[in-house]
């Protein structure tokens, strides 16, 4: 049986954040499909993610002696600048194997943190495999972008701050690539406000949390399958074993959202609160928006916005659409 994050980890993980992560505001969206909808606004982190919260706290645990040999990660993109931002604030040279269709703005912004950037081919397996690759030729210290406990408590005390800052919160959604940010956000709340639901929420073209949350197993998706969305942070092949494990235990339901529905959520969350959304971060206000049948009734709901590094061009082209 695996062993659970606890409420314990999850606080001192809060704590050794204090002063790296942003405490990130409640942002009002107005009125969604049932009640009131906020959005937890992770895109104004220092990286634009909320990923800077398990990397940091992963980093932060090496030991000293250790920092030296590097650290390596595989990251579409913003877990590669979580990591980045991380090993440079403890002193350690960092490698982020990405692949090389990454938007061009999460390369450069991994690149202008100091990390070193090896490239490879579209499919997640393909960046695992890479930086397992070199962390067993040179040492570096791998830093796994979703199943890891020290990633989980990392993520969970966004789940703490939500709570904190909306005692009453009925229900809260999420998005899911990996199920680290489900699986910490879900402990957090749960353990700290139990009656309250919490919702994962990925596209439908890459669906494999929601299949595997109905099947009660990890059912895996191909690369090729999860390039067809454009929410390039959520097209993660399967959940991770540990993550999985907290969300059959602290999630109620994982929902999809289509490809329509993520652009126009992300025009309406410039338009109503001048926010920046990528298509990751955007899933969950969607699923407010548009999906009611398929969420419990809520009149205090809080969409995570995870994040906010989306290619000018892409936004561009999605503000310039008509209603």
């Amino acid at each position: 049986m695996i062993d659970l994050v606890s409420l314990e980890e999850l606080r001192a993980a809060q704590q050794r954040l204090r002063g790296i992560a942003a405490h990130t505001p409640l942002v009002p969206m107005g009125a969604a499909a049932r009640g009131e909808l906020w959005m937890k606004a992770e895109s104004l982190q220092p990286i634009g993610s909320f990923k800077l919260r398990g990397a940091y706290n992963k980093v932060a645990q090496i030991a000293v002696e250790d920092r030296g040999r590097g650290v390596i990660a595989y990251s579409s993109g913003n877990h590669g600048q979580g990591v980045a931002y991380a090993a440079r604030a403890v002193g350690a040279r960092a490698v982020v194997v990405m692949p090389s269709d990454a938007p061009e703005i999460k390369r450069q912004a991994v690149a202008a943190l100091g990390a070193e950037i090896v490239f490879v081919g579209p499919s997640g397996s393909e960046r695992k495999a890479k930086a397992e690759e070199l962390a067993a030729a040179r040492g570096y210290v791998m830093i796994p972008p979703y199943d890891d406990r020290e990633i989980v408590a990392g993520q969970g005390s966004c789940g703490l701050e939500i709570v904190e800052q909306m005692p009453e919160v009925e229900l809260v959604l999420v998005p899911v690539g990996g199920g680290g940010l489900l699986s910490g956000v879900a402990a957090g709340v749960k353990l700290t406000r139990p009656q309250a639901k919490v919702i994962g929420v990925e596209p439908e073209l890459a669906g494999d949390a929601a299949q595997s949350f109905k099947a009660g197993r990890v059912i895996s998706f191909s690369g090729e399958q999860t390039s067809r969305t454009m929410a390039d942070g959520l097209r993660t092949e399967s959940v991770g074993a540990l993550n999985f494990a907290h969300m059959e235990a602290y999630a109620d339901d994982i929902v999809t959202v289509t490809e329509a529905e993520i652009r126009e959520a992300m025009r309406r969350i410039v338009f109503a609160a001048r926010l920046v959304p990528e298509p990751s971060g955007a899933v969950s206000v969607a699923a407010g928006l548009f999906r009611a049948q398929a969420l419990p009734r809520s009149s205090k709901t809080v969409a995570v916005l995870s994040g906010g590094n989306v290619e000018p061009r892409i936004l561009a082209s999605i503000l310039a659409e008509k209603a």
